[in-house]
């Protein structure tokens, strides 16, 4: 259901035990596609696509099911994209980055991966408004099977459930993310057992593994082959978690998990669903309840909803990782990141993202009421994710890896063939209610691009009336201002100049530190940067040093840290003789060509709200004075 779930806020138990990390991985990583089940073959046959429950219709559906689940994420995902790993982090900002690096020869290429994978990570927070919604909602509906009458509850007790997930993520879910992998692993144990009875009743379901059903199904329903395909790709939501998740977990117990545990599951209830309708073709109202003995039917509720609640907790904490690496590469303003734990870095919680999340949710939930009402928009932004992560990945294994072409190529093709038809098959949805994760989608977009094209402005008119290092440095020995004990860091977002707080400080107050540091903080497009690499120091004599701090999309910036481990004998960095200086810039639309008037008061908007380099990277507030400038845009 996620497209780009990075699980942050769960420990990892068991790392050095291959069985608990499997276990951990079939928690985390499969929550999302291990409750398709609740909704796929639902939409399928009672929605308005008019597929038939006879033979033809549910073995080629079927087939249709299980050569999908076969094609797009055991090849595609597990067995190919897994390895496009950018230093072993996967998920569409990592392979952004990995791409962009990719076409570095080739400028305007590079920018537009760079613009695909962008577009590729708003669509993710879209859809992941839609997944814990369509989640609950398809589990909370099994008690209408249960009791009659209680039709009206189904949208509250929804409602209920999932403000209550995330009131709590504030405190962290650690506690409940040691649950999640043994309660995912029952579930799909369940899944097995509930469709291999179903398949022992009608075992002629067994024929779907044929290939030839979906041929079939496609030769008699010229019109509507492609069109279900905007339904039976509900079984596959969710397969960019297997990539996203991989920095936590690696890729071998990704796989193992799929292979041993998730795919039999999966593959076995559908089967079991698809026997159920072909002996009672009344059961398409809701096959995956009525699978389940009547005496299992609430304690069946029970566990989907745990189960959509571990689902819709992925995307949550994917959410929270993903703006922290869009924030770290400078596409999203700065927020105020809290850690939930202070064992695990990974822990996090960002307060704005979680409630924008709730209201998106809930807001679905009460428009919405139905899952099958939700299903029919469902789709378009994940099969738009699967699409752009193929052309991305296409970047790299050709650019990059230099793989034969005679082999990646058609390989390539055949993913992108396959993609485009799911995407094409969901376009339509566009009208029926897929527009919200789309325009989620293309709002966000618009706010990276402002924000990431603001910022060079802002840093092009800084330029502008800046002073070289250098000439600054030669002009001072003319007239040496009056010099005071310690070291004053002045952050600069360009090395080569003279920050405008330090301009400033001179102007003002007359003096300059013994030592003058000017900083650039610079974020690599790598998951991390190793300890040698973190620190960068030249000396200019008279004092002056400058300095670069290289961190990954993946490491938190602290600043005081970084600087105290910069090894050089004349340079200190008492915590009690350091004082930071910030400049604070207020951005004015102007006359100026740069964006268009209206991208010119959203990005001084974002400006003005953005969080402060103070916090940000972690610097001591009593040593810290903060000079603001306005830049005209």
């Amino acid at each position: 259901m996620s497209q780009s779930t990075v699980i942050a806020n769960q420990s990892v138990p068991g790392k050095s035990n291959p069985i608990g990390m499997l276990v951990a991985a079939v928690g985390v990583v499969y929550g999302d596609i291990g409750t398709s089940p609740l909704y796929t073959l639902k939409e399928v046959f009672a929605g308005h696509y008019g597929v038939q429950a006879n033979p033809v219709g549910v073995l080629g559906v079927l087939s249709l099911v299980f050569w999908s689940l076969l094609w797009v994420v055991s090849l595609k995902y597990v067995l190919f994209i897994l390895r496009a790993d950018n230093q072993g982090e996967g998920g569409i900002m990592a392979l952004t980055a990995l791409a962009h690096r990719a076409a570095a020869p080739y400028q305007r290429l590079g920018r537009i991966l760079v613009l695909l994978g962008l577009f590729g990570a708003a669509l993710f927070y879209g859809d992941s408004m839609i997944t814990p919604a369509i989640s609950v909602l398809s589990a909370v509906e099994g008690l209408q099977l249960a009791f009659d009458g209680i039709e009206h509850w189904v949208v509250p007790l929804s409602v209920v459930v999932l403000v209550a997930l995330f009131l709590i993520q504030k405190h962290g879910t650690a506690r409940i993310g040691i649950l999640f992998g043994p309660i995912m692993v029952l579930w799909f144990i369940v899944l097995g057992a509930l469709g291999l009875h179903g398949i022992v009743q009608r075992p002629e379901v067994l024929q779907a593994v044929n290939p030839l059903w979906a041929v079939k199904f496609f030769v008699l329903h010229p019109g509507m082959g492609v069109a279900i395909l905007g339904a039976v790709v509900l079984a596959l939501t969710g397969a960019e978690a297997l990539y996203a998740d991989m920095g936590h977990f690696g890729r071998k117990p990704i796989a193992r998990a799929w292979f041993l545990l998730v795919l039999p599951g999966l593959v076995l209830n559908y089967f079991g669903q698809g026997a159920l309708i072909l002996g009672d073709p009344q059961a398409v109202r809701n096959p995956f309840y009525l699978l389940a003995p009547e005496w299992a039917l609430l304690p069946m509720v029970g566990l989907a909803t745990l189960a959509t609640i571990i689902a819709s907790q992925a995307v949550i904490s994917g959410a929270f990782s993903l703006t922290r690496q869009a924030i770290q590469l400078g596409y999203v303003p700065r927020m105020f990141i809290q850690h939930t734990s202070s064992e695990e870095q990974g822990q996090i919680y960002i307060g704005m993202v979680n409630w924008a999340l709730m209201v998106g949710v809930v807001l679905l939930v009460v428009g919405f009421e139905s899952s099958g009402a939700l299903a029919a928009a469902y789709g378009v932004a994940v099969t738009g994710t699967m699409l752009i992560t193929t052309l991305l990945a296409s970047a790299v294994v050709l650019l990059l890896w230099k793989a034969p072409r005679w082999l990646a190529v058609p390989m390539l093709l055949a993913f992108l063939l396959v993609d485009s038809l799911y995407f094409a098959a969901n376009a339509p949805k566009i009208l029926q209610g897929g527009a919200f994760p789309v325009i989620a989608g293309l709002a966000l977009f618009i706010l990276m691009t402002t924000w990431k094209r603001g910022r060079r402005i802002i840093v092009e008119r800084l330029d502008e009336s800046s002073l070289p290092l250098e000439l600054f440095i030669t002009s001072l020995k003319a007239q040496p201002p009056h010099r005071v004990g310690g070291t004053a860091v002045f952050l600069s977002a360009r090395p080569e100049a003279v920050p405008h707080a330090l301009l400033h400080n001179l102007l003002h107050n007359q003096v300059l530190h013994e030592q003058v540091v000017l900083l650039t903080v610079v974020f690599e497009d790598e998951p991390r940067v190793s300890a040698g690499k973190r620190c960068e120091v030249e000396a200019f004599g008279d004092g002056f040093f400058r300095v670069s701090l290289h961190f990954g999309f993946m490491e938190e910036p602290d600043v005081p840290l970084a600087l105290s481990r910069c090894q050089r004998a004349d340079l200190e960095f008492g915590p009690m003789r350091t004082t930071y200086f910030l400049s604070r810039e207020t951005a004015i639309a102007g006359r100026k060509m740069g964006m268009a008037r209206w991208r010119e008061h959203l990005f001084a908007f974002l400006l003005k709200n953005a969080n402060s380099n103070l916090k940000y990277f972690q610097l001591p507030l009593n040593r810290v004075i903060e000079l603001g400038t306005q830049v005209e845009i």
